[in-house]
């Protein structure tokens, strides 16, 4: 898989242009076997492009370091004269939007060029990446095992070598579960990081943007395109907080195997881990698991009329939006203790880095799901748990891959800090990428 450093370093030195880089992307993402990644392909804008990207780097006025590198985005966003779906079939003969997302526009305007847009779990509001209206993606890891979602389609669009650079969103670990999954990086930002969020909501208060790479490299490159102003490095080799309980404990013994095997090396090449208690995920949890999710409260708020609607929805999204019913009578005390339980994590940490399993269990087959709708279920929260708590706490995180010591299936590790800590996050993350891929010697 060719990174987006890569791509720019040879766009730079004149190696290859971007409508060569651009005409392979489109080429990859409109073969069959990338039905079910992409919604949309718009080939015709990314020629258009290209061809301009090429034209600046004639006359030395490229608009980045990315100018001219291909990327696909979570059919959440508006591209100009495409229907955003949100991956659901009641929004296929939507009309087409007049205008691109303001990130969209953003990352145009800073040279990269639009492949099309990707698919995902219905009305992005699932951890497991079943799509029935577009296909599920296949996992490039193993085809029988769920992608993770929602931003599945971003996610495999990436570790099948689409593009080197997709952008989903990521509510609660849409876009961590699926990188994690898929056996690439994945970056949940802060909240507002990149400005504001005009893409399609699933909750407008834990909303974020995503970004897949297969390197910390290339997100930070991306987010150096977006965020110019950047302060000094963080003190290496960084310290790390394993938190003690069902964070680290309720895990799958290969899971527990890898990632102990991770916190060795890192260790190992001079990093301060400490396992202890996290009193502020604990308080989180428990105050979740009592009172329901805010996710699902204002998922139900806005999606409640498809119940009573013609319009086509899912089985499994019913059941979702059902279950919730009732969570508006409930989350009161969710929403009242977020602010200070925040405050309470960035304490906990004193500093340090949270580091911990992406995911808990080794993900199911899809077809197994798609038979047993209780297990379907099931396996969704489960897939979630983890991200959904941090992404309470308002953390930014980075999934890395897990060094693979067997075959099969990807689970991640997961680096997180506190809201706005993102440069932090990225230094720590780079780090820690260097040194588990060194320790196996460059396998993934």
């Amino acid at each position: 898989m060719t990174t987006a450093t890569a791509m720019a370093q040879a766009l730079a030195s004149g190696e290859t242009t971007s409508a060569q880089l651009v005409a392979a992307a489109v080429e990859r993402a409109r073969h069959p076997d990338s039905a079910a990644v992409m919604i949309t392909v718009t080939g015709q804008r990314a020629r258009y492009q290209a061809e301009a990207c090429d034209r600046r780097a004639l006359r030395g006025t490229r608009r980045s370091r990315l100018d001219g590198v291909p990327i696909v985005w979570k059919d959440v966003f508006d591209v100009q004269g495409t229907v955003t779906t949100c991956g659901s079939a009641s929004h296929l003969h939507d009309e087409p939007a007049a205008v691109d997302s303001h990130l969209v526009r953003r990352v145009h305007d800073s040279g990269l060029v639009t492949i099309g847009k990707t698919n995902l779990s219905e009305f992005a509001f699932s951890g497991l990446g079943i799509n029935l209206c577009f296909g599920t993606p296949v996992n490039p890891v193993d085809p029988e095992l769920i992608p993770g979602g929602s931003s599945s389609g971003s996610a495999v669009a990436v570790a099948r070598g689409i593009v080197p650079l997709a952008v989903g969103t990521d509510t609660s670990g849409s876009v961590r579960v699926p990188a994690a999954l898929c056996g690439i990086v994945g970056y949940r930002a802060s909240p507002g990081r990149y400005g504001p969020h005009d893409f399609a909501p699933l909750s407008t208060t834990l909303d974020s943007v995503g970004v897949f790479a297969t390197t910390v490299e290339d997100l930070a490159a991306l987010d150096r395109v977006l965020v110019p102003a950047r302060l000094g490095r963080s003190r290496l080799p960084p310290r790390f907080v394993v938190p003690a309980g069902e964070w680290s404990e309720d895990v799958a013994a290969e899971i527990s195997d890898e990632f102990d095997r991770a916190v060795a090396e890192l260790r190992a090449a001079g990093a301060d881990v400490q396992i202890r208690h996290m009193p502020s995920l604990s308080n989180a949890q428990n105050l979740m698991d009592d009172n329901g999710t805010i996710v699902g409260a204002e998922a139900f708020r806005l999606h409640r009329h498809r119940l009573d609607s013609t319009m086509p929805i899912e089985p499994a999204t019913r059941r979702r939006l059902e279950t919730n019913t009732h969570t508006g009578d409930s989350i009161a005390p969710v929403y009242a203790a977020m602010s200070a339980l925040r405050a309470e994590f960035a304490a906990d940490l004193g500093g340090a880095t949270l580091l911990c399993p992406t995911v808990r269990r080794i993900p199911p087959s899809t077809a197994a799901l798609q038979s047993d709708s209780d297990w379907y279920d099931s396996a969704n929260t489960a897939v979630l748990r983890t991200t959904m708590m941090l992404s309470y706490l308002g953390s930014c995180g980075i999934t890395l891959p897990t060094p693979a010591a067997r075959p099969g299936p990807r689970t991640g590790i997961l680096l997180s800090r506190p809201s706005d800590d993102d440069i932090t996050l990225f230094d720590c993350a780079a780090w820690v990428q260097r040194v588990t891929t060194s320790a196996t010697g460059g396998v993934r």
